[in-house]
C-alpha cells in the first residue's frame, strides 16, 4: 500500500511542472473567462490539486486571491517559489477546510484520483455539498472528472532536455478504475536518477456526477472542452453555479 506521500515525489513533479505544463496553462485561460464572464472580476480561489503553482499564477495575474491545496509536499514547494503571493497548504483536497470563496477549481482530473484512500463516490459527494457550502452566492465550482472509457493496455515515453518519463496505462472496466505506471530518468549531476510511482483514478459516470451536483443546488453545465483545448476522450468539463 503506497504512503499519501509517495505521490508526485521531487523528479516527478519537476518534470509534470517543466514538460506538462500546458494542459494546465490553456485551461486556466478558459477558467479566467468563464469567471469573468460571470461577472466574477476579484475574490478568493480555492484551487484543489494546484500542483506546481502553473494556474495559481495566472489567477494571481488576473487579480484574485488564491488558496492552493495540493497533497504532494514537492508540487507545493514548486507554487511556493513560482507564486509567492498565493497561499498553499499540503493536504488531502478531500479533507481539507474550504473557506468562504468566489470560486473552486479542481483542474487535470484531480477528483478521480486514489491518492487519498477514502476517496469514493460518497466522500466525492460530500465534497461537493462542502464547495456548495462555502462558495459565496454566484459563486462558481469549475472542474474536469475522467468518466468509463475503452482503452487497451497502452505505453508511451516522452523526453525533455534532462529527464525521460515513461506511462503504463491499463483500465479496469468492471471496477471503474485506471491505472497509470510511471518511471522517470532525471538527469542531476551527470547521472540519471530513476523512481517509479503507481497512479490509480476511481472513473465516474458523468450522469452521477451531475446529479450529486443538482442534489446539493448547483446548477450545472457540461462540456468537452476548456476553450480551445479539446479534452481527450473520457474527460468531461464541469461547471456548477450556486446561485
Amino acid at each position: 500500500m503506497n504512503n499519501i506521500n509517495d505521490y508526485y515525489q521531487k523528479d516527478l513533479a519537476y518534470i509534470h511542472d517543466v514538460g506538462f505544463s500546458n494542459f494546465a496553462l490553456q485551461a486556466t485561460a478558459a477558467i479566467i473567462k468563464i469567471i469573468h464572464d460571470s461577472n466574477i472580476r476579484s475574490g478568493l480561489i480555492v484551487d484543489l490539486g494546484c500542483g506546481s503553482g502553473l494556474s495559481a499564477q495566472k489567477f494571481i495575474e488576473a487579480n484574485y486571491r488564491v488558496l492552493g491545496i495540493d497533497i504532494s509536499q514537492a508540487m507545493i514547494e514548486i507554487a511556493r517559489k513560482r507564486v509567492p503571493e498565493a497561499e498553499f497548504k499540503v493536504q488531502s483536497l478531500f479533507k481539507t477546510e474550504i473557506p468562504k470563496c468566489n470560486v473552486v477549481t479542481s483542474i487535470s482530473e484531480c477528483l478521480n484520483y486514489l491518492f487519498d484512500e477514502e476517496n469514493n463516490s460518497l466522500t466525492l459527494a460530500k465534497l461537493c455539498d462542502r464547495v456548495y457550502r462555502s462558495l459565496l452566492p454566484g459563486g462558481i465550482f469549475i472542474f474536469d472528472i475522467l468518466t468509463p472509457f475503452t482503452t487497451k493496455k497502452t505505453q508511451r515515453f516522452t523526453e525533455g532536455k534532462d529527464w525521460i518519463v515513461m506511462v503504463e496505462k491499463q483500465e479496469d472496466r468492471e471496477a471503474k478504475t485506471l491505472s497509470r505506471r510511471i518511471i522517470t530518468f532525471r538527469k542531476v549531476g551527470k547521472v540519471y536518477q530513476r523512481n517509479d510511482e503507481t497512479h490509480h483514478v476511481q472513473l465516474y459516470e458523468s450522469s452521477k456526477i451531475i446529479d450529486q451536483l443538482r442534489r446539493v443546488g448547483f446548477q450545472v453545465q457540461t462540456q468537452s472542452s476548456y476553450g480551445d483545448l479539446e479534452l481527450a476522450p473520457g474527460h468531461t468539463v464541469f461547471i456548477a453555479r450556486k446561485i
